[in-house]
């Protein structure tokens, strides 16, 4: 088994009937859909989320990329990890690997989000308090 120690945030998910496509296996969509709940999963943990609905203010996704290196399928599990990949002035970026009930990679991906205002519609820096909680993830 790997270590995936340094990746901090786990989210585990049910295939479900519906993620598969003609050939009876996760279809690439669903992955998308999957690091899309990664991305989530952290909003939630840094205190992103609660950040947006208290001021108007997040992060929104400027890029992703998923590498696909093996299929899953159902009935199963999809776990996503994710982690801090690294921080700029008004952006920071994800790292996330997407595992069978195995632990074996079935893909990779990245994705890059900046800081924005949606009242102003313009990026903003990272602020201090989570430059701090991003980086403790």
């Amino acid at each position: 088994m790997t270590n995936f120690s340094e990746f901090k945030l786990s989210l585990e998910i049910r295939i479900d009937w519906s993620d598969l496509d003609m050939y009876e296996h996760v279809n690439n969509v669903s992955y998308m859909r999957y690091l899309q709940s990664g991305r989530v999963n952290f909003w939630e943990a840094s205190g992103i989320h609660e950040f947006y609905q208290n001021s108007n203010q997040g992060t929104m996704l400027v890029s992703t990329k998923c590498d696909f290196n093996k299929s899953l399928y159902y009935p199963g599990r999809a776990i996503i990890k994710t982690k801090l990949d690294f921080i700029g002035n008004t952006s920071f970026g994800l790292k996330h690997i997407i595992l069978n009930e195995n632990d074996e990679i079935c893909a990779e991906g990245n994705d890059v989000v900046v800081c924005f205002d949606f009242d102003k519609n313009e990026t903003f820096p990272v602020p201090d308090w989570l430059r701090k909680r991003i980086s403790a993830l």
